[in-house]
């Protein structure tokens, strides 16, 4: 049996304000390594606040999150920031590149920041460029390139150490539907050769039944979960 890389128990997320809003409910999730799932449901379903929770992005208000058998309540910022350092790629909607960066050195940043040597980040950053299809445009600024293309570096700077896990916010939200076609295809091509367990937060139904497994909440609760 294939040993579960994320589970949460009675996870659930209030925010305080002039009123109190329960973003997840109790919240019971098993999700295997090697997985590719989408999260699916309406706008304030939970679907972001789930992610944010899982990539360590935010704090439980109850239960426990187990990442790649760590479990995150108790331990500190900075053991939780190495957590997401290491374990996790985060894929965005809006893509996040710094635009005065060329593509090179926009994956090359995290590498930077791990402190490795320069010539191995230049030769990881130049593979994970051609992974993406774009060994081309390695001098290019974000502002050169097409949303697709943009998307590809985004998704290359996201895969620099090869994290376990990957967690994508509406990859191809932001994108027409050839271009978002393409990177869903990139997505699943990378998940089939690396292996990577693969969370997709998507309003597009394309993209979430093209996932083998279909998570959908509703008011902060599973409401269904079903495999292909």
């Amino acid at each position: 049996m294939t040993p579960d890389i994320i589970t949460l128990q009675g996870v659930s997320k209030r925010y305080e304000g002039k009123r109190q809003v329960s973003a997840l409910d109790a919240v019971d999730l098993r999700i295997a390594k090697g997985e590719m799932v989408s999260l699916v449901g309406p706008s304030g379903s939970g679907k972001s606040t789930l992610l944010n929770l899982i990539g360590g992005l935010d704090r439980p208000s109850e239960g426990d999150i187990s990442v790649d058998g760590v479990l995150l309540r108790g331990i500190s910022d900075n053991e939780l920031t190495c957590i997401r350092r290491d374990k996790i790629g985060f894929i965005f909607q809006f893509f996040h590149l710094l635009p005065t960066l060329s593509c090179l050195e926009n994956v090359s940043l995290p590498l930077h920041l791990r402190g490795w040597p320069a010539a191995k980040i230049s030769e990881r950053a130049r593979e994970l460029l051609a992974l993406v299809k774009l060994d081309k445009r390695l001098d290019h600024l974000p502002e050169e390139l097409s949303g697709g293309e943009r998307q590809r570096v985004a998704i290359a700077r996201a895969l620099s150490v090869y994290p376990p896990i990957l967690l994508a916010d509406e990859p191809t939200g932001n994108l027409d539907s050839h271009t978002g076609a393409d990177i869903l295809g990139l997505i699943r091509e990378l998940h089939e050769r690396l292996g990577a367990t693969i969370l997709i937060v998507t309003h597009d139904r394309g993209v979430a039944e093209s996932c083998p497994r279909r998570i959908a909440l509703k008011d902060g609760r599973i409401v269904k979960d079903e495999r292909a």
